[in-house]
Parts: structure tokens; sequence; C-alpha cells
């Protein structure tokens, strides 16, 4: 009787550890289920423009252990964190935070609204950061994290996580798959409004699980990811921010035009113009003077090599066919 007993409860925890083990929430990209959007899909309309930065240490529990001559991750700069996912990368060390900004506000809409990418080289090393929108620049609202791997033992600086566990915190995906967030998830939050978003902070989240140090999900979990990361490229590493979706703007739907971008601005060589939807446009590239240099016609997006003109300010002014309307950028070339 006893050992039947002893049977049933060795069952029952068995079972309990085994279902633990498992994550609950969407698994790699190529997995069914994943939420994982690659950096080529059409979903996306345009890429951050602007990007600022304040770098985190190489490690957060000896502020002068020195990496690189710098204490702080220097590795990339802040325009490698703007335009499309390129695999070219912004690290931002421990507790390290970049703010990005775009050509258009942010909305919500069904679905995901922007996507948010780090440049892992697998499906398990994954390191991890806060996401954060604003509508001021001022006022920030968290997106509510999840992290539900164990916390009895730090990740060690190579090690792995199971991104099942993982759920709204950056750098979910490997390189070139965007995290993808849902501004509806906010829609109860004070200071923003979710249909006029025009800023989002990226906040490594450091991955230490010693007290001093540790922080936390939206449930009070200690988040555990891959740590010490004692180099220049330590900490959450910021390939882009895609948008998904775009709140609509009154200018341009009285001009029965949809939404463009240009990507990186200012730029020395490659601009790419992004468009709202996949009508065709026209778009006309001209010198202060008026002049016209360079023109063509493309769909929701094209690479525009402007290596040959000099260093200025240009513009580029955007059509559609049948339409006498036009939408007119500012182009810096550096």
């Amino acid at each position: 009787m006893n050992f039947n007993l002893r049977s049933v409860y060795t069952c029952i925890i068995l079972i309990l550890v085994t279902g633990f083990s498992f994550g609950q929430y969407a698994p790699p990209p190529g997995h069914s289920g994943t939420t994982a959007i690659s950096k080529d899909s059409s979903v996306f309309y345009a890429w951050a423009t602007h990007c600022t930065v304040v770098r985190g240490f190489v490690n957060i529990s000896d502020t002068n252990f020195i990496y690189n001559n710098s204490n702080r991750a220097s590795y990339g700069n802040m325009y490698m964190a703007t335009g499309i996912a390129d695999g070219l990368v912004l690290s931002l060390g421990d507790g390290g935070i970049a703010t990005l900004s775009f050509d258009t506000v942010i909305s919500d809409h069904p679905g995901w609204d922007f996507a948010v990418f780090e440049n892992s080289f697998s499906d398990g090393f994954l390191e991890l950061a806060y996401v954060e929108v604003s509508s001021d620049g001022n006022h920030f609202v968290r997106f509510p994290s999840v992290s539900l791997t164990q916390t009895l033992q730090q990740v060690g600086t190579f090690d792995t996580l199971d991104t099942r566990k993982i759920n709204n915190l950056a750098g979910k995906y490997r390189l070139f798959y965007g995290t993808p967030f849902d501004l509806n998830e906010l829609k109860d939050s004070a200071g923003i409004d979710i249909n006029h978003i025009q800023f989002i902070r990226i906040i490594d989240v450091v991955g230490c699980i010693q007290d001093a140090y540790a922080r936390f999900d939206s449930q009070n979990h200690k988040i555990n990811d891959p740590w010490p990361t004692p180099f220049d490229t330590g900490g959450f590493d910021l390939d882009g921010i895609g948008l998904v979706h775009n709140a609509p703007s009154a200018v341009n739907d009285n001009l029965n035009l949809p939404e463009v971008s240009i990507i990186p601005n200012p730029c020395s060589s490659q601009a790419r113009f992004f468009s709202g939807n996949s009508a065709p446009l026209r778009y006309e590239i001209s010198d202060q003077t008026g002049r016209a240099l360079m023109q063509a016609s493309f769909s929701v997006s094209t690479s525009v090599d402007i290596s040959k003109l000099p260093a200025g300010i240009y513009f580029v002014n955007f059509t559609s066919s049948g339409s006498s309307s036009r939408i007119t950028k500012k182009l810096l070339k550096y």
C-alpha cells in the first residue's frame, strides 16, 4: 500500500516537472506556431531612421573592467541600429538603452505592429531586452514580459536558452528574424496613445541572477540570460526595428498617397525608399535649386545609389500615377 502511494506520488511529481520543463510560448523560426518574422517579409513598410544610445558596462558587477580600452560596450554605432536588419549591430552592454524614432508614427492595428531584430547566431544563444514605447519621448510604457528560464543557476557566457520560455522580450529569435510586438497589449496604459507612438526604447536585461544586478519580468521572475558577456559586443545587439503598420496621416489621406520613408537618412551611398502599400510610386531626387537629378518608379521599396551625388541636402518628391498630389521629403547625403 505504501509502495503504491509512493509510486503515485512519484508519477505526479514527474508529470509536474516534465510539464514545467516545456516552454509555453512560440518556438524558434521554422517551427509550427513561431511568431518570428523574416527581415525580408513584405509586411514591413518602414524601418527606424534615428537612434540615440546610452551604453551599458561590459561587466556590471565590475565596472572597472576594461575591454578594448573601455569599461562600456563599444561595438557598432547608432546608424547600425537604423534601416533594414542587415547583421550590422549596435551593442548595448549590461543595462544599455537605445531609443529609436521613425519618419512616421506607429499605430495599433489588428495583429503585430512592429518587430525588433537581434543578431543571435543560433536559436539558443539569446540575449534579451525589454521593449518600451512612447508617444512623446518622455513617458515610456514597457511591454509585459515573461521569462520562465530557471533561476537556480546562472546561464553562462555562451550557454543557451529555450525560446519557448520567453515572451515579449526582444532577442527571442535568431539573426534576421524579428520578435514582434502588438500595441493592443498596452491599450489600458496611461500616458501613451497606442495610435500615435513615436519612440521605441530597447533596454538590455543584463541577465545576471545575482540579487544586486538582477532584472525582473512582469511576473517578478528574475531574467536569466547569457552572462557575463565582458566584451565590447556585450549585451543586447540591436540590428533594427521594422514597422508593420502605420498610423493614418491626415495629410496623406487627403493626398490619396501612402506614407513613405527614406532609410537610412542621412546616408552616404545607398538609400532605401519605402511605401506604405504596394501601389506604384514615382520618385524624383532634386537639388536645392530644384534641378532633377534622378528619377524612377517603384512599388513597396527600392534601393537607390546616391554615391555619386555631392554631400548636401536633397529633396525627394513622391507621386502616384494619375495624381498630381506629391509628398516631399529631405534626403541628407554625407
